[in-house]
């Protein structure tokens, strides 16, 4: 059963659960690596038949597979695939970012050029769960930030196939290679290559332990967009919401992982115990129930500020959760006072799960805190920004003198020179 806390009882630092890392996964996943790093495409078979009990002749999804994938899937969940890609396309193309060119200053031109990442790296997970939401959200931002290829990694069922659905997902957002491998080794993979598989500069995705730990050290090799914990919810109610709702969307989290925290923040003693009472009766009927019940167990809690919302979203900015629920009647008065989130789900009709598939805002967000200096992933995330100055002699004549008394200050003589060696006889 959830545990119900008055204001205070339990520290704000305490309300998610963000310690619960697995032991030995860091030396685990470093011998994964330089296994991958040694032996390639032969690491990546054994560890097939280890971790995914499947004995694979080839490791890229031919377009024969994507073709009978994509014709299996029902035509009602493909046309509503389509439609939650057209709203990540239409909320993600806002993003774009313009090169700029500034000349005010006769004989000078500054400026910064926007570059697209050239071959970007896609983990889409399989194991409990299969998320074709996580091909749209983590390659369409790609596809429109110019990115040349996009490259898929996902683990192979007992078949030897690929989920359908992420197949599917694959061929609507526009991804360009798919391999059947999961893991830290698909990580490594994807930082090192192989004979199969070519190296990419940036790795995107969400994973279990292992991957996120695989993510954490193969970084500086490439870039990656961000090290995800266990996924989390803070929904802020106050007393007028339906406590069915709030328990669904509390549930709508608590399903992914045993590890995930669901957490309430109420100004309503009664609502805290009208919740509980909720769960209890939602739990049993979740086909992912133990997973749920565990996560509510362990990790969920429901913290009381009596008659006072403003304390509740002072929680959520110390907190700085993932995923935000304001459900209340009048939530754009708060959006402005909140500080630290990752997404933000406004009202009492907009449960998280709009979010995960459909709205078109992305889903893959910061988690453990880090909402308090990082972002969403965006368009942002697939390009690179590079400057460029231009002077002519004579723009150059009228500042090298200043230059060079700057590098002097600094010690720093050869760079003073660089300067004024061009105006000396």
């Amino acid at each position: 059963m959830i545990k119900i806390y008055k204001y205070g009882e339990v520290s704000n630092s305490e309300i998610f659960a963000r310690d619960n890392i697995a032991s030995g996964v860091e030396g685990i996943v470093a011998d994964i690596i330089a296994n991958v790093i040694k032996s390639k495409d032969k690491a990546l078979f054994e560890y097939c038949e280890k971790f995914d009990k499947v004995s694979l002749t080839s490791l890229e999804v031919s377009k024969e597979e994507i073709d009978e994938a994509f014709a299996s899937v029902d035509n009602e969940f493909i046309e509503i695939i389509k439609e939650a890609a057209e709203n990540i396309r239409d909320f993600h193309k806002r993003q774009v970012r313009n090169s700029f060119v500034i000349s005010e200053k006769d004989g000078v031109v500054t400026g910064q050029k926007v570059t697209p990442i050239e071959r970007v790296g896609l983990y889409v997970p399989g194991g409990t769960a299969a998320y074709p939401s996580t091909v749209l959200m983590d390659s369409i931002p790609a596809k429109i930030a110019g990115c040349s290829e996009i490259v898929m990694v996902t683990p192979p069922s007992k078949n030897g196939k690929v989920n359908p659905v992420i197949l599917a997902a694959a061929r609507i957002a526009g991804v360009d290679r798919i391999f059947k491998v999961g893991g830290a080794q698909a990580v490594a993979a994807l930082a090192y290559g192989t004979e199969s598989i070519p190296k990419v500069d940036k790795i995107v995705g969400p994973g279990n332990a292992f991957v996120a730990e695989a993510k954490k050290q193969v970084f500086g090799k490439v870039s990656i967009d961000m090290i995800a914990g266990p996924s989390e919810i803070l929904v802020v109610a106050d007393s007028t919401c339906n406590p069915k709702f709030v328990a669904a969307d509390l549930l709508s989290q608590a399903e992914h992982d045993k590890m995930a925290s669901a957490v309430l923040v109420t100004d309503s003693y009664e609502l805290a115990q009208r919740v509980s009472d909720e769960l209890e009766r939602q739990i049993p009927a979740l086909p992912r129930a133990e997973i749920a019940r565990c996560s509510i167990d362990n990790n969920g809690k429901i913290i009381v500020a009596e008659n006072n919302l403003m304390l509740a979203i002072d929680i959520a900015n110390e907190i700085a959760p993932e995923h935000l629920e304001i459900c209340v009647d009048n939530p754009f008065d708060y959006l402005d006072k909140i500080k630290h989130a990752g997404s933000i789900f406004m009202g009492k009709n907009c449960p998280e799960a709009l979010g995960d598939y459909f709205a078109g805002p992305n889903h893959t967000l910061p988690t453990s805190g880090t909402a308090r200096f990082s972002s969403p992933l965006s368009v942002d995330d697939f390009v690179k920004k590079s400057q460029f100055t231009y002077y002519t002699k004579d723009a150059l004549s009228k500042v090298a003198d200043k230059v060079a008394y700057f590098a002097k200050k600094e010690g720093l003589d050869a760079h003073a020179r660089s300067a004024e060696v061009r105006f000396e006889d």
